[in-house]
Order: structure tokens, then C-alpha cells, then sequence
């Protein structure tokens, strides 16, 4: 059936011809390389499946494979129709004769002095084949060069280019040489090496076919990946991507998003916009908030530029970027973790390719549809694996907080960004002690009430309920059930009080405002308690782990009243969101 209406389409193009025999020929361009021997190579790759391959320097480097010359409708049907085959990739598409210099293939012809309009092949008429197999292509022993004419061929080469080679042979473990593009005696040395351990003769001059087997060799690793040039005109940047695992997704300013597109789970951020130094560093610090950087790494910040390495348990991400002429401009390339040679290869091929090109990423950029406090700009913001309460019980900045809050973590922060050791825990009663890394002056501390208010008074306990969303602690009114608690337990106080887990660690205040507790976290076990059964591990608890550890903590036996107005904002300078981060 893809061979009929293949047929079809050439009938439709030849008819069409002659009305558009004044147009100027076109070309489809199929990809670009960053070296003569690797669009050669590619090139040859396409000849043996499509007709009218041709090949022209671009400049700076870069070489272009086109088909063609064609008429601007020829051009698109043949751009459709070989997309749909999968014969070319996805972002094929058609270029002006301008757009090419010197051709370099086939040899000997300059189709750009004289254009010949290439022609569809005459449709066949024959009944249609349902077996849809290419035939094999025919492939034409090519003999290998001379020393002189490789000395030839190699004497087109640019310095990036020579360079270039310096530097597979250094991978390949025959140069240690400078990368400098100069063919002394240590060049042509590893050259020698190398063919000798590749069976060709050690004549110390690579031919192109060698060329081409050691820049195949090099980019074996990065197979699959479909390395290609890709212009985002939005964004104002041009680089090389791994377009066979990712692929364009959306805008959502400062970021051009490319989301993965198969089994590895790769991401690419372009990051455009305008702004000065405040921006850059301000840029700096909210990547280090995403969870796409994770928190161990290298970090470097410059004047103009920085550098972020962020290295987790299932990936690694790269991010960089640079202030230029009022435009910060950069990129994130986010790789599965133990992949690190062809992450290390890729990113190599994705910094050497990227370039700044004309325009920036408008702030507007994005139609925000999927607003989340917890995104940014598109991504997620790195949060802890669990949040829990506690309450400063000294001027020191001394935590009181559940066991909980503090098991199976890697780190433990205050308020989302105070670093914070672990004192001391008693799993026992359920309580942990902690002190952060930096000195702290809290705004208000505990005082613990010694003495037993009565059955039924007010309490209520301070909290982080919904994970630190709302940026303060919020309280919760209840009344106190029993001195004790179900089983009889004389360090615990029974509550009548609906928290929520977020809640667990935070402080208990009786009507005076002074902590007649800690909030405990619901009892595991098959047995559910109702919604409003609470309980707290009781202050003189809490003071003797305090004193166990050489802290004093305030404590008072009177008891009183205070406005709940006044509790709240006493409250508010005493608790303190804990985090447990993976």
C-alpha cells in the first residue's frame, strides 16, 4: 500500500511541474555534521536507499546532507512522503540554495553553478507488491587511498577538524598529547598506532575510510541517541540534542522543554532569558530549589556565569549558564545515573555545539495551565520525603521533635533550609532532639508546664499540618481527655483533638500558653483509634531528656489563662517545620 501512494505522489509532482517551472530550486536538508568525514559517512548511509543525495560545506564546520535540487512543491511532497517512511528524520526540512557553499559531493559536481531539477522516478505501473521489503542495496568496492592521497585529503581538513581527530585519538588511547591541531611526530605516531592495532598498514597518515572507522568507533557510545543540531528560534540558542530521547515539549519562561520520548528517562532544559547579574544569581539559587538538581554536587558561580552538578541516586544533571549582553542563556541536561560515559560523551557533544543565536524567550512564555505551588516554571521543586513539627525548647535554637520526623534520612533541615543535627533520640517515648548547623535566635521558646492542668480545659497544638504549604504553623483547638494515657501510661496525656500528621512534633499548649506536651503521631496497628483521640508525651518527659543531655529548658507550675490571640502568635515563633530528606 506505501508503495502505491508513493506512485501516486509522483504522478501528482510530475503533473504539477510545469506550473512551477519559474520557481527557484529548493533542497531538502536532511541533517548536518560537524565534520567532512562524518557527512561523508552519512551520506554514503543514504545512497544506498535515496537518489539525488548530495553534500555541501554550511561553514564553521559544519557539512550539510541535502536532496535535490527540486521545485518548491516537489520538495514538500518528497519531505511528507520520506518523513512518513521514516526514510529521514522528523526535523528534515527545506533550504535554499543560499544556505550551502562549496559541494563537496557527489565529487566533481557543482550543482549549485548550473541546477539540474532532480525527478521523481516515473511511477511504476505494475500491480502493487505486497511484500514491502527494500530490495538490498548494491554496494561498490571502494579502494582505499595512498599515503599521498591521504596526505591530500587530510590537507583539507580545518584545525577544528584536525583537532578534533587529536582528540578521538586520545579517547581511543594513543594520544596523551596537547590538543593543538598540529600534526607532529606524536600525532602521526598515535596514528600509526592505531592503524596497527585496527589491521591497516602503520604508514602514520589516516585515509578518510580510516577516518571515518576511528569517528565511528568514537561515537559508538552514542549510538541510538540520534545526535542532532536542533535551532530553537524561540529560545535564540542552537546546540546538538539527543533527538532519538528526547524531543520538544513546551515553553514555560525562563525554560524551552524537552521531555523523553522512550525507555530512558532523559530530560534537556534550554534556559533563555534577559536579565543582569541579580537575575543570574537569583537564577542560581532557584535551580538548587529543583528536584531535577539534587542536592549533592559540584556548584561553581562566577560573575557572569555558573555551574550546577547535581548527583542522585537515579540520575546526574548538568546545568549551565552564562550572562551575555543582557541574555542569560544556558542549558540543563538531566541522564540516568550509572550511564556515565555516554553522559560524559553527550554533554561534551552538547557543550562544544551550543551557540546563542538571535532573539530570547519572552517572560511570557507558557500558558501556565498546570499552575502548582509546588512547580516551577514547569518543574518540580525538590521537597523532603516527609515533614513533621517541633518547637524550639532553648535560645540556642534547640528542636524538640518526634522520632519520626528524624528516621531513614540523609539530611534534616528547619523551616525547609537550616541544616540540623540529630542530638539525641529515646524511641521509647518518641522523641528526638535537635540542633541546628548554624546559630539561630529563635523568636519565643517553650516554657514546659510542670504542673497538671484539669480535666477537660483547653489545650491546642501548634503545627505544621499541610507540609509547610502555607508557610506558617497553624493551631488547632482541643481539650485535654486524661492525665494518662489508654493503657495507663503516666508519660502520656490523652487529647481530644483532631490533628493531622503534618502536626506530629509540634507543641501542646494549655490554656496559659506554656507546652504541657509533645504532639504524637497516631499509634500504628490494626487497632484504629477515632479521629479525635490525640496523645502527647507529657513536659516533664521532655525536660528529663532535656537535662539528660546538659540543655535547661524553661519551666513554670503556675496556671493561667492567655488570650488565644497571643498563644497563636507565641506559637508562630516557637514551631518549626522539620524535614527528612532522602
Amino acid at each position: 500500500m506505501m508503495r502505491f501512494l508513493v506512485s501516486v505522489f509522483f504522478v501528482v509532482v510530475l503533473s504539477t511541474r510545469s506550473l512551477m517551472a519559474q520557481e527557484d530550486p529548493v533542497w531538502v536538508q536532511v541533517e548536518a555534521q560537524p565534520s567532512l568525514t562524518a557527512a561523508q559517512e552519512r551520506i554514503r548511509d543514504y545512497a544506498t536507499q535515496l537518489q539525488d543525495v548530495n553534500g555541501f560545506a554550511l561553514g564553521g564546520g559544519w557539512y550539510a546532507v541535502a536532496l535535490g535540487p527540486y521545485q518548491r512543491g516537489d520538495a514538500e511532497q518528497v519531505l511528507r512522503v520520506l518523513r512518513a517512511e521514516g526514510k529521514i528524520p522528523r526535523d528534515s526540512y527545506i533550504a535554499f540554495s543560499s544556505n550551502f557553499r562549496r559541494q563537496f559531493w557527489p565529487i566533481g559536481v557543482d550543482t549549485l553553478a548550473s541546477p539540474a531539477l532532480a525527478r521523481p522516478s516515473a511511477p511504476d505501473n505494475s500491480p502493487a507488491i505486497t511484500d514491502t521489503a527494500s530490495p538490498a542495496p548494491v554496494i561498490v568496492a571502494e579502494s582505499d587511498e595512498t599515503p599521498r592521497e591521504a596526505r591530500q585529503s587530510e590537507a583539507l581538513l580545518s584545525r577544528e577538524e584536525r583537532m578534533e581527530l587529536q582528540s578521538m585519538l586520545k579517547w581511543a588511547g594513543f594520544y596523551n598529547s596537547a590538543i593543538d591541531g598540529a600534526f607532529g611526530r606524536g600525532t602521526r605516531s598515535s596514528m600509526a598506532a592505531w592503524q596497527q592495532a585496527n589491521g591497516y598498514d602503520a604508514t602514520g597518515i589516516l585515509t578518510t575510510r580510516q577516518r571515518a572507522a576511528l569517528y565511528k568507533q568514537y561515537t559508538a557510545v552514542l549510538d541510538g541517541l540520534d545526535l542532532r543540531l536542533v535551532q530553537d528560534h524561540d529560545a535564540g540558542i542552537e546546540m546538538k540534542l539527543p533527538t532519538g530521547v528526547v524531543a520538544f515539549d513546551k515553553y514555560e519562561a525562563p525554560f524551552a522543554h524537552y521531555a523523553a520520548t522512550g525507555d530512558i528517562p532523559a530530560k534537556v532544559l534550554l534556559i533563555s532569558q534577559t536579565g543582569n547579574q541579580a537575575t543570574l544569581f537569583g537564577l542560581y539559587d532557584i535551580m538548587q530549589t529543583l528536584a531535577i538538581v539534587p542536592a549533592a554536587g559540584p556548584r561553581e558561580r562566577g560573575r557572569n556565569d555558573f555551574m550546577l552538578i547535581g548527583q542522585g541516586a537515579d540520575f546526574v544533571s548538568h546545568t549551565q549558564a552564562t550572562l551575555q549582553d543582557g541574555q542569560i542563556k544556558g542549558f540543563t541536561l538531566v541522564w540516568p545515573a550509572g550511564d556515565e560515559e555516554r553522559r560524559t560523551r553527550l554533554l561534551s557533544e552538547m557543550q562544544a555545539s551550543f551557540a546563542r543565536t538571535g532573539g530570547v524567550l519572552s517572560a511570557a512564555a507558557g500558558n501556565n495551565e498546570d499552575q502548582s505551588i509546588d512547580l516551577v516554571a514547569g518543574l518540580e521543586i525538590r521537597k523532603p520525603r516527609l515533614t513533621r513539627s517541633g518547637f524550639y525548647s532553648d535560645a540556642n535554637g534547640t528542636v524538640v521533635t518526634t522520632t519520626q520526623a528524624v528516621t531513614g534520612c540523609s539530611r534534616i533541615t528547619l523551616d525547609t533550609d537550616i541544616e540540623a543535627q540529630v542530638l539525641s533520640t529515646d524511641e521509647a517515648l518518641g522523641i528526638a532532639i535537635l540542633r541546628p548547623t548554624a546559630t539561630l535566635a529563635p523568636i519565643s521558646v517553650a516554657t514546659l508546664q510542670l504542673s497538671a492542668p484539669r480535666l477537660q480545659s483547653d489545650v491546642a497544638v501548634a503545627g505544621y499540618s499541610y507540609g509547610g504549604v502555607l508557610g506558617a504553623p497553624t493551631l488547632t483547638f482541643g481539650t485535654l481527655a486524661d492525665l494518662r494515657g489508654l493503657g495507663g501510661e503516666e508519660q502520656l496525656k490523652r487529647l481530644t483533638l483532631n490533628a493531622l500528621p503534618g502536626d506530629a512534633g509540634g507543641p501542646v499548649f494549655d490554656a496559659g500558653g506554656n507546652v504541657l506536651g509533645m504532639l504524637l503521631p497516631r499509634p500504628d496497628g490494626t487497632q484504629k483509634l477515632p479521629d479525635d483521640v490525640s496523645f502527647a508525651l507529657d513536659s516533664g518527659s521532655i525536660g528529663q531528656v532535656l537535662t539528660r543531655l546538659g540543655l535547661s529548658a524553661n519551666a513554670t507550675d503556675q496556671l493561667g489563662q492567655m488570650d488565644p490571640e497571643d498563644v497563636s502568635t507565641m506559637a508562630g515563633g516557637m514551631t518549626v517545620l522539620v524535614g527528612c530528606w532522602d
